[in-house]
C-alpha cells in the first residue's frame, strides 16, 4: 500500500458515496422511503458493475493498480459494499466451495444483522 494507491481510492471514495446518495435519493423521491428500494437499487446495481468490471478487467483491460483499486475499492466499495460481498460468494461458488459460500452468506446475513441490533440496544442502555 503505498500513498498513491490510498489517493486513488480516496478520490473514488468519494465518487462512489456521491453516486449512492444521488441512486438513493432519486429511488426514494420516485417510489418513497418506506421500503429501502434506493439501497436495494445501490446493492444490486453495484454488483452488476462490479461484475462487468472484473470481467473486463480479466478479458480486455488491465488498469494500473492505482486504478483498479480506485474503481473497485473506491467507487464501488462507497457505492456499495453488498458488491464485494456478492463478489466474494460467486468467487467461492466458482471455485467450488459452495458449503463455504452459504456459509458465508448466512454468517453475514446473521452476524451484520445481530452486530447491528447489539450496537443499536447497548447504545440505548449506555445512553439512557
Amino acid at each position: 500500500m503505498n500513498a498513491s494507491t490510498l489517493l486513488f481510492v480516496a478520490m473514488g471514495g468519494a465518487a462512489g458515496a456521491v453516486g449512492r446518495y444521488a441512486v438513493m435519493s432519486a429511488v426514494g423521491a420516485t417510489f418513497g422511503h418506506g421500503f429501502p428500494l434506493g439501497t436495494i437499487t445501490v446493492n444490486i446495481l453495484g454488483s452488476f458493475l462490479l461484475g462487468a468490471v472484473v470481467e473486463v478487467s480479466a478479458l480486455v483491460w488491465s488498469p494500473s493498480p492505482e486504478l483498479r483499486a480506485m474503481i473497485v475499492v473506491g467507487v464501488l466499495g462507497a457505492f456499495t459494499t453488498f458488491s464485494t460481498f456478492s463478489l466474494d460468494v460467486v468467487t467461492l461458488m466458482n471455485r467450488g466451495e459452495v458449503g463455504a459460500a452459504f456459509a458465508y452468506i448466512a454468517v453475514s446475513v446473521v452476524a451484520s444483522i445481530a452486530a447491528l441490533w447489539l450496537g443499536l440496544t447497548l447504545t440505548r442502555l449506555v445512553l439512557s
